[in-house]
């Protein structure tokens, strides 16, 4: 238990990590549909509706070794997930939860537990600027604000302002 903001005690939730499974694929995909998830991730697939490219995408990152990825379960639903791979050189990390799921604190609880798993240092993160919620999790998280960044947007159709992170 964690006492919330009015002192009102509040559940920890209840999360855990887990190997994908194919059958997680489907629940992923319908996820990311969600047009308000899309807009605040912003770096997003061109075509979110695009299954076989879906499909496509993580039977790749699926089959990299190098890319640790896990299922997000809240209360043995499947949440989201969460992953880490290289990019512009640097290892980063990188979670997508279901809408329905925001709001619960189950991105920094399943952050913090894959973060423990992963030893690498420092790792970073990229966040739209306007995302709040994500850089919040991210500072819960330990991340720092190491720079900004442009960055055409997918979701918006635009050049955006990203923040980048850091976890040293």
């Amino acid at each position: 238990m964690t006492q919330g903001a009015q002192g009102l005690e509040q559940e920890t939730p209840l999360i855990l990590l887990r190997e994908v499974k194919n059958s997680d694929l489907p629940i992923f995909f319908e996820q990311q549909l969600d047009s308000t998830a899309n807009y605040m991730a912003a770096f997003t697939r061109k075509d979110p509706t695009d299954r076989e490219s879906f499909d496509a995408h993580w039977t790749k990152i699926l089959a990299d070794e190098t890319i640790p990825i896990k299922t997000i379960l809240f209360e043995g639903q499947v949440a989201g997930s969460i992953l880490s791979y290289i990019q512009f050189g640097e290892r980063e990390v990188s979670y997508w939860l279901g809408k329905e799921f925001w709001g619960k604190g189950i991105a920094t609880k399943a952050l913090s537990e894959f973060l423990a798993e992963l030893e690498e240092r420092p790792l970073h993160a990229r966040a739209a600027k306007d995302n709040i919620a994500s850089i919040r999790v991210l500072k819960k998280c330990g991340f720092v604000v190491s720079g900004h960044d442009q960055g055409f947007a997918n979701a918006r159709g635009q050049e955006i302002e990203e923040v980048i992170m850091i976890l040293e």
